[in-house]
């Protein structure tokens, strides 16, 4: 199967309509306060760090651009063509490569599994993005990528950040200017539970070796000027033994 054309649409025009400037998304912090903080998580429990790295979900590439200066290969893959015209203008020092990716797509994954072997993987704030019916098929596409000697290092909103986020959306201001354009084209994140998400790993045939709670950091303020942080979850996985 493949995400809906509703959804690959949105997309596509959400990030044609977004600013190339550092932190204009909502969720595009600086790497210091993302990929950063969630590098001492993951690197310790890598059974191979030379492995090619693949960024799902990578958007304009800021936490791939931050991967690449860690690790030897590093690959941003997206599903919008557009986020990767942005992730590229971005790195004219190509440190990283960038590719189109539907990881829903068991063919597409089993494609680029075969060209780079066994990967780690990174994704943040993927899965309560995608439709419910497209989470199975995401996690099966992480597992494909993985291999048998790789690692996934996912980061999703907890269930918490349901309650901060409905309480920005209706705000009698509005929604924040940065937040606002994630409703307007349709990819407003759904609710996940908790406890799913390690269920869509181990049924992808996934196990966790590592979990815990860090706040999703965002580019957004709130009126007084405080950062906007979304309760999360992450988690580190691998093949079954």
């Amino acid at each position: 199967m493949s995400v809906t054309s509703r959804y690959r649409r949105g997309w596509e025009s959400f990030w044609r309509e977004a600013s190339g400037v550092p932190g204009a998304v909502f969720w595009d912090a600086e790497p210091a306060r993302t990929a950063g903080t969630h590098l001492p998580l993951f690197e310790p429990l890598l059974s191979d760090p030379g492995l090619p790295f693949v960024d799902l979900g990578c958007g304009n590439g800021t936490q791939t651009r931050f991967l690449a200066g860690h690790f030897p290969r590093v690959v941003g893959a997206d599903l919008s063509v557009s986020a990767l015209d942005h992730a590229r203008r971005a790195d004219p020092a190509c440190r990283a490569t960038y590719r189109q990716l539907d990881a829903t797509d068991k063919s597409a994954t089993e494609t680029l599994h075969a060209e780079l072997g066994d990967a780690n993987v990174y994704m943040r704030g993927v899965l309560h993005q995608c439709d419910p019916d497209d989470r199975r098929p995401l996690a099966d596409g992480i597992a494909t990528l993985v291999g048998e000697r790789g690692r996934v290092f996912l980061a999703e909103l907890a269930e918490a950040a349901g309650t901060v986020l409905k309480g920005l959306a209706q705000s009698p201001d509005g929604p924040p200017a940065k937040l606002a354009p994630v409703f307007r084209h349709g990819i407003a994140p759904g609710a996940v539970a908790d406890a799913a998400v390690p269920e869509y790993l181990r049924a992808a045939g996934l196990t966790v070796l590592a979990s815990g709670e860090l706040p999703l950091v965002t580019t957004e303020h709130t009126t007084d000027g405080t950062r906007i942080e979304l309760p999360s979850k992450w988690i580190v996985a691998a093949r079954e033994a």
